[in-house]
């Protein structure tokens, strides 16, 4: 089993050398039908205190195990151990109290936006043996412990509760909450999706206090959507801030578990302005926030005393574009209580930055060409920070460590590609997940240095399958465009791929601010491509100027103009593939999906000399239609910038179009709307040009509600690739 894991490479070299005389047929039905290509995850994976252990969730058993050992030590907690009053038919996500005497976790989970859901909360007590239900009063939302575990806090239609589990009362801590008016606890839509996070609420480290936000959405418009499915359909309203429209009125309160009273926080006089993160510091009586103007280009750290409420701003950071917007690994308070730790792209690259606590700079910790991707812990004893960075390459992951003072830096993952690690309690080992760009991902213990100690999860069955299958490499390239920027590719041939014939060219992008799709990285779309290239395309993907991993300069170039030098870049790799001696330069399409969308619309249009065809999967087609955070921190307000709004939106090039076009939306995407494909539709018909739709009932912007909705979605896709190129 270990071969797969530590020798895929050489297997797939293997693999990719031998010509495949029996190769099997991959369809569509394998693929989406069945997942038989979908990766292993271990699920519930939590680290336990003592640094030794920790617990997964398996069949509904929350069992324990030696980070050292692959041998299961005991099960904590299983359904079967409660009575026969409870009719819980399985476990959603657990946590476990600080001193780890009680489990909380939810069932019967029914999600809301893509964080947020409701659930049915139980707490375990360990010794007791005893479970109890969070609330019978309906289904809560966030529910979390009090540091010393006989509290536990939760939303329950926009309201605040705590549940005493000594005294066994239920206490309200709001009373105005209504829904599409106030919030308490929880976050609007516009919070969730584009700060990403839900649980707007934090205990105090001495579980005296409780901060929360209160959002006031009662002025903030209304977006309808239709639910199919009944003889009059249903119709479903919620608050959806479009670009240059009015937010949520946002104010910060702490509520004292002894006196019951809610103080106010001061953020400020400003009412348009964002709190995209509370938190506490290691101090009960100091509340940290971030506060960001409407523009996103200036970036506030504050402390506030939880006793009064006054704050006071500490740190500051500007930028001509925009303050990229906080992670929650992003900021860290020491124990000592003198400094914190911060990331910034300030040097022109996301680095590590530490600061006393009147905003004073004591390092610069890391520094170099290359970005910190996350933050994965501080070892308060050694004084050690372990992260995660591209130093080796931009289309790379490696897991780090370094002194606090910037000196020792250590490279721990040991295997290239994509590496994302779990750190054990007190560092002592940690779970590694990586992959690369043709190896599906594999899960190993690690001790502290790197060393593997185990492997828990090899994925050896996908591997088995892409021999069966015969899958081609993924190959990494780099090309220069006619302005002289490089470029960053990939590209899949045929398994049996003959230089002196010329295949269709089908590529695949993302493009949108940030992101990144050429990464040495295992890709779920990876099977269907295969499919693709077995039907002899040449799939090919290239991450425009704008993407990720490259530094300020090159992401925030696209900054008031999005769509502009993406597209630009887009037709410029069109016209590379096409000048390949192996590609059909005729025969060249693209496809996305969102922002990808957005982009195929606007190369299949504006670049209509350069691609046949185009499918554009839940597209942005104007970004005056999209939410207020995500459109004006890269575009500012339409009202300062129509030009910028308009010159790129797709629905103003429709006249342009001579190739094929297949739109596919959700009816119920609450993310992108059906507006964008209908607004598109319309500017096509009165253009007088042909196109092709298909949009799927109540399906959001996944696409995937209903058995097997995702499964039809890629049969029209490919099947129109067929037609079509």
């Amino acid at each position: 089993m270990n071969t797969f894991c530590r020798f895929g490479s050489l297997i797939f070299f293997m693999f990719f050398s031998l010509f495949v005389l029996a190769q099997k047929e991959l369809t569509v039905e394998e693929i989406w039908g069945k997942y038989a290509f979908f990766s292993k995850p271990v699920e519930g994976f939590n680290p336990l205190e003592d640094g030794d252990h920790y617990t997964v969730l398996e069949d509904d058993d929350i069992n324990q195990y030696s980070y050292v050992s692959d041998e299961k030590i005991k099960t904590i907690f299983s359904l079967k151990d409660i009575g026969k009053e409870f009719s819980i038919t399985g476990i959603d996500a657990y946590d476990f109290s600080e001193d780890e005497s009680k489990i909380l976790f939810n069932t019967e989970t029914k999600h809301i936006y893509r964080h947020s859901y409701k659930a049915s909360y139980y707490v375990w007590d360990i010794p007791k043996k005893k479970l109890t239900p969070v609330s019978s009063k309906g289904k809560q939302q966030l529910a979390t412990f009090s540091p010393d575990g006989q509290m536990v806090a939760f939303v329950r239609e926009n309201n605040i509760f705590i549940r005493n589990l000594k005294t066994d009362e239920e206490i309200n801590v709001t009373n105005d909450g209504k829904i599409n008016f106030v919030i308490n606890g929880a976050t609007d839509w516009v919070y969730e999706e584009e700060f990403s996070f839900s649980k707007a609420f934090a205990w105090s480290p001495d579980g005296a206090k409780l901060a929360f936000y209160r959002l006031d959405e009662s002025q903030v418009k209304e977006f309808d959507m239709t639910m199919y499915g009944t003889l009059y359909p249903e119709g479903y309203k919620y608050k959806y801030p479009k670009a240059g429209e009015k937010n949520s009125d946002i104010s910060i309160h702490i509520y004292d578990i002894k006196t019951k009273k809610t103080k106010p926080v001061d953020i400020g006089t400003e009412k348009d302005q964002y709190i995209p993160r509370i938190l506490w510091t290691k101090d009960s009586n100091i509340l940290s926030l971030i506060r960001l103007n409407r523009l996103q280009n200036k970036f506030e750290l504050l402390l506030a005393d939880a006793n009064t409420g006054k704050s006071q701003v500490i740190y500051t950071e500007t930028d001509a574009c925009y303050v990229e917007i906080p992670d929650d690994d992003f900021l860290y308070f020491t124990d000592d209580k003198k400094s914190f730790i911060i990331t910034s792209e300030k040097d022109g690259y996301n680095h590590f930055y530490q600061y006393d606590l009147n905003g004073n700079l004591i390092k610069q910790v890391t520094k170099g060409n290359w970005e910190i991707l996350s933050f994965l812990g501080y070892d308060e004893k050694n004084k050690v920070i372990y992260f995660a960075s591209n130093e080796s390459s931009p289309m790379q992951k490696d897991i780090y460590s370094v002194s606090i003072s910037g000196d020792n830096k250590k490279k721990l993952s040991r295997k290239s590609g994509s590496n994302k690690a779990k750190f054990s309690m007190g560092f002592k080992y940690f779970i590694n997940t990586v992959s690369d760009a043709n190896t599906p991902s594999c899960i190993t213990i690690n001790d502290a240095a790197g060393k593997e100690i185990r492997v828990v999860q090899d994925n050896a069955h996908i591997v088995l399958k892409m021999k069966e299958y015969g899958f081609a490499k993924k190959e990494f390239l780099k090309f220069k465009t006619s302005e002289g920027v490089e470029l960053n590719t990939w590209m899949i041939k045929p398994l049996n791929f003959d230089v002196n014939k010329k295949y269709p060219v089908f590529m695949y992008q993302y493009g949108g601010p940030g992101s990144q799709e050429v990464k040495d990285e295992w890709d779920y779309q990876m099977p269907w491509f295969q499919m693709l290239a077995q039907k002899g395309y040449i799939i090919a993907c290239v991450d425009n100027r704008g993407t990720g991993g490259r530094g300020a300069e090159f992401k925030k170039i696209t900054y008031g103009q999005l769509g502009k030098f993406e597209t630009i870049d887009q037709i410029e790799a069109a016209k590379y593939f096409g000048s390949l001696p192996y590609a059909d330069a005729k025969r060249i399409g693209i496809w996305g999906w969102s922002y990808g969308g957005y982009m195929s619309i606007l190369c299949v249009t504006k670049g209509a000399e350069y691609f046949k065809m185009a499918i554009a999967v839940a597209p942005v087609t104007n970004w005056r239609y999209y939410d207020s955070i995500y459109t004006e921190r890269f575009m500012g307000l339409p009202q300062d910038n129509a030009a910028g709004y308009d010159d790129n939106s797709p629905i103003n090039h429709v006249d342009k179009l001579k190739g094929k076009l297949l739109i596919c939306h959700g009816t119920a995407d609450d993310n992108v709307h059906l507006q964008n494909s209908m607004e598109l539709v319309t500017k096509l018909l009165a253009a007088n040009k042909q196109f092709d739709m298909m949009f799927y009932p109540n399906s959001n912007h996944g696409i995937y509600t209903g058995r097997y909705t995702r499964q039809h979605l890629y049969v029209k896709m490919t099947n129109y690739i067929l037609e079509n190129l």
